[in-house]
């Protein structure tokens, strides 16, 4: 069944996306620049709303299934779950860093570096795994049913930054991607 396959792909190309964004600001602050801390935050804050709450749960169930079907990718499916984790605790981490600045709190450059850092290398290879191991396997073996269990696994998914009802907190995020068209880059 390829639509959530495609679901599933379209959120890693966004996820790339605003990874990439948010490299940029990175890169400005390891310069001496000063970023757009509030892109940033927007960027992470959405990562964390929409990724961590609604596409990996979805995904979580879909390796579930994929276990099930093929005993081989229980050690993949188990590195990529604890990747979850280790992403949603270093978005945490980033955007802690991220609202002390706001608050004009003295934060340190190399942490604010070295978390943005982790943040970014870990959500680019967790991409990038289940691109090109998890999601061959399972247009493979998962079944229709597979895909219906992992839809059901989370309800009312709604993407804060799409559509023409997408959250309004979102709306500098949104008007900078519109600005700043893609570097053709796929997740």
């Amino acid at each position: 069944m390829a639509e959530p396959l495609a679901l599933w792909h379209a959120d890693h190309v966004v996820f790339a996306r605003l990874l990439d964004l948010f490299e940029t600001q990175i890169v400005a602050f390891h310069a001496g620049e000063r970023p757009n801390y509030e892109l940033m935050t927007d960027i992470v804050d959405y990562l964390q709303q929409y990724g961590d709450r609604f596409h990996h749960p979805r995904e979580e169930a879909a390796f579930n299934c994929l276990v099930e079907r093929d005993p081989a990718m229980r050690l993949p499916v188990n590195r990529l779950l604890q990747e979850h984790r280790v992403i949603a605790r270093a978005g945490e981490e980033v955007l802690g860093l991220l609202r002390e600045i706001a608050d004009d709190v003295m934060t340190e450059r190399a942490a604010v570096e070295a978390a943005a850092d982790t943040y970014l290398v870990y959500y680019r290879h967790h991409l990038s795994t289940e691109e090109a191991k998890v999601m061959p396997r399972a247009k493979e073996r998962l079944t229709v049913e597979d895909w219906a269990a992992a839809g059901e696994a989370v309800h009312d998914i709604h993407d804060p930054l799409a559509g023409v009802d997408f959250d309004g907190r979102y709306r500098e995020l949104r008007k900078f991607i519109a600005l700043h068209p893609s570097r053709k880059r796929e997740a």
